[in-house]
């Protein structure tokens, strides 16, 4: 996942990790972290309960090979040392958003998703509905939530091409 929404919906380089967002009374079960992270602004290891060791070949990598091999059961939020900028998320705090990831949870087991800024390599951050449409419509995204509403992309007409776009802004 980390790699297809890497080359797909941000147009970076694959390897750059993303990070959780963990209801908040599940964190310490998911992560070395005994506080609140409601700003991203805490780094802490993935418990290693959750952890994947690397087999010999695995331990053998160098160099950017080592990113391709699964670290933990949330592999796309987890870094090559184990750690991630953790997001924790209350109810109470933001309804929609906890309630979302609890969803997620009671189908999956797993109380994490995947968080990132709203924008493409090199873009600014969206801003307001028109800016998050547009960046939908260029990625390949297939769904939308803004608010109370979900956009399929199947649903959408097509977007005039705009190819340009990927120009206008300076990669680092």
């Amino acid at each position: 996942m980390q790699s297809k929404m890497n080359l797909k919906i941000k147009y970076r380089e694959s390897f750059r990790p993303f990070a959780p967002t963990v209801l908040k009374e599940k964190a310490t079960e998911w992560f070395d972290l005994q506080e609140e992270s409601p700003y991203m602004l805490l780094v802490a290891p993935v418990k290693e309960d959750k952890r994947i060791k690397p087999d010999v070949s695995e331990t053998q990598l160098k160099g950017l090979d080592k990113l391709k091999g699964r670290r933990s059961v949330i592999p796309a939020v987890t870094h090559v040392d184990y750690s991630a900028r953790v997001q924790t998320v209350k109810r109470e705090d933001n309804p929609l958003y906890y309630d979302m990831i609890n969803s997620f949870y009671k189908k999956t087991g797993y109380p994490v998703i995947i968080n990132t800024s709203f924008n493409v390599r090199g873009e600014p951050l969206v801003c307001t509905p028109e800016d998050a449409f547009r960046c939908f419509m260029r990625t390949e995204m297939d769904y939308l939530i803004m608010g109370c509403f979900l956009l399929d992309k199947k649903e959408q007409k097509p977007h005039v091409s705009d190819v340009q776009w990927k120009k206008e802004f300076e990669l680092d």
